[in-house]
């Protein structure tokens, strides 16, 4: 499948196009605050991310862009197969645009995958993320402090995961 449509959104396969909308969302410090990086800070940083994230040929890796209007806002897939993650361009921020595309991904996943459940590590200062995600079903599992050290800051985890939805 290389396509999935929303009532606002369209979620498909990367091209070399994409790298520009890409480099804007993820060299923002505000879209990268929870992320597990530092924001980038050469487009040399998000070509070679670019190129593992789309094109790495990892089965274990099922990625996307999402596309409002014709323009790239995103980003959303599993990687590390069952963890789904996302990132959106703050302009995208508070308008249900990651619940629609997330909602659209996951129903994808379960039809494509033959996997017991999505997961996802969020930030618990992520409040947004850890709000849309239970909205969606998923359910905390668990929690650790110090999973990921961003720059000079430890940042901390709450695992949660979504089982598959029963016929």
């Amino acid at each position: 499948m290389s396509e999935l449509r929303t009532a606002r959104l369209v979620l498909r396969r990367a091209i070399p196009a994409d790298i520009l909308a890409m480099h804007a969302i993820l060299s923002s410090p505000e879209a990268m605050r929870y992320w597990a990086t530092l924001p980038h800070v050469s487009m040399a940083e998000t070509e070679t991310w670019f190129e593992a994230q789309f094109f790495s040929g990892d089965p274990a890796r099922d990625e996307w862009v999402i596309v409002q209007d014709g323009q790239v806002i995103g980003n959303i897939g599993i990687w590390k197969m069952p963890e789904m993650g996302f990132i959106l361009h703050p302009g995208a921020w508070g308008k249900g645009l990651a619940t629609e595309a997330a909602s659209a991904f996951l129903t994808y996943a379960f039809a494509t995958y033959p996997i017991e459940a999505v997961t996802a590590d969020v930030d618990p200062r992520n409040a947004a993320s850890l709000k849309l995600l239970q909205r969606l079903g998923f359910a905390v599992t668990g929690a650790a402090e110090n999973t990921f050290l961003v720059g000079d800051e430890w940042c901390h985890s709450v695992y949660l995961a979504l089982p598959r939805p029963t016929a």
